[in-house]
């Protein structure tokens, strides 16, 4: 992991440090995160503060990383840009700026990363960046596409930046309160489908108005626009915990948090959303517990409703079950414990490796034989002839 200025990480987090050390003492006390919808994309803090304490004399028992100061033993390097919270404070710009602070930043991180060794020996290609916003790295991205980016979705990146192959799919943090000691049942959750949060959106997101108006009138239905403001996140963890099904719909990207909440909260996920990519499905069935609808199934007369209504109480008590086993694939906490979201991106990453080291060594094929400004060695390639 670079030692990136705190400008870049926890100096974000108006954390100042002490004379020349660029990190937190995880002695004192470490910076917290801000609340609300904020923490929804802070998976970037998580990953470095677990670098961080794998560093310390008596590390957490979890570690499926752990940070080497030799880059030629590393299997990856790791960015630490808290891109996401960058985006989400510094992203409007004050009538006396050309360029907001998010981009001044990203332009920063971009000459600092590319004029480094270990970028330059690579290319890029065995560097790791969060970008979990979808609006993060905006700009940077473009210049940084040849590491492997973590995300959401790849909701606004073109294939040949970012990809199911090249990338990581990470959760988002759930926002409402996760369901502790469960004991509902079918019985017990009056409300077969749930939803709450915007209607109106862009994009793919058109599907959620027609949807509300197909919806809107059946008794044991909620939706129902919804948002942090006036107990809002309160409203909707008490909604989901007594509701059977919760529906996650594409929004202006493919992906959302309220994925994620419902799986905290048990309700069963019914996930509309046709380019949705998932966190750890090559490892993870999420038919087990996950009920996917195409949007133009979904879009006619009744069905969800029928599709729902047609789920008995064997079949559903099922799910909800696996629901609780998973569950804990989603928290993110510090310090991390085994099989935590934390360790399952890293985990993630590790499968990740393989393909970046044979592409990499397939990069070095002519080295001796050409110069290095024509295996392209000396500069970033662009996005049509890497993947």
């Amino acid at each position: 992991m670079y030692d990136l200025p705190p400008e870049f990480h926890f100096g974000l987090l108006n954390w100042k440090p002490q004379g020349r050390g660029v990190w937190p003492d995880f002695h004192t006390k470490i910076p917290a995160y801000p609340g609300g919808l904020n923490l929804q994309h802070s998976i970037e803090y998580w990953l470095t503060l677990d670098l961080l304490a794998s560093e310390l004399p008596n590390p957490p028992n979890a570690r499926a990383a752990m940070r080497v100061h030799n880059a030629s033993e590393a299997d990856i390097i790791f960015i630490p840009f808290f891109s996401s919270l960058s985006y989400n404070r510094f992203s409007k710009r004050n009538p006396h700026q050309k360029k907001s602070n998010n981009k001044v930043l990203q332009d920063k991180l971009v000459k600092y990363v590319t004029a480094q060794k270990e970028w330059k020996r690579s290319g890029g290609r065995d560097h790791l960046i969060v970008a979990h916003h979808p609006n993060s790295l905006l700009d940077a991205r473009m210049s940084l596409w040849p590491a492997t980016f973590i995300l959401s979705d790849f909701g606004r990146y073109p294939p040949s930046v970012a990809n199911v192959e090249k990338d990581v799919i990470a959760p988002y943090k759930h926002v409402i309160k996760a369901y502790v000691n469960d004991s509902s049942t079918f019985d017990s959750r009056p409300t077969l489908l749930y939803f709450q949060g915007a209607i109106y959106r862009k994009d793919g997101g058109f599907v959620r108005q027609e949807l509300f108006y197909l919806l809107q009138d059946e008794k044991d239905v909620h939706f129902a626009f919804g948002s942090v403001q006036k107990d809002g996140i309160n409203k909707a963890s008490q909604g989901m915990h007594t509701s059977k099904f919760c529906l996650n719909i594409a929004g202006d990207t493919p992906s959302s948090n309220r994925l994620f909440d419902a799986i905290a909260s048990h309700c069963v996920p019914v996930i509309i959303s046709d380019n949705i990519e998932l966190p750890y499905e090559d490892v993870l069935d999420y038919s087990e517990f996950c009920i996917f609808v195409r949007t133009r199934d979904a879009l006619k007369q009744n069905f969800l409703v029928n599709l729902t209504r047609n789920i008995g109480r064997d079949e559903w008590t099922r799910m909800w079950k696996k629901l609780q086993e998973v569950q804990k694939f989603y928290e993110f906490q510090f310090p991390s414990r085994e099989g935590d979201a934390v360790q399952m991106i890293w985990q993630a990453v590790a499968r990740r490796v393989p393909a970046i080291r044979m592409k990499l060594y397939k990069s070095r094929r002519f080295s001796r034989t050409v110069s290095r400004k024509e295996t392209g060695l000396s500069r970033i390639p662009s996005p049509s002839n890497f993947w």
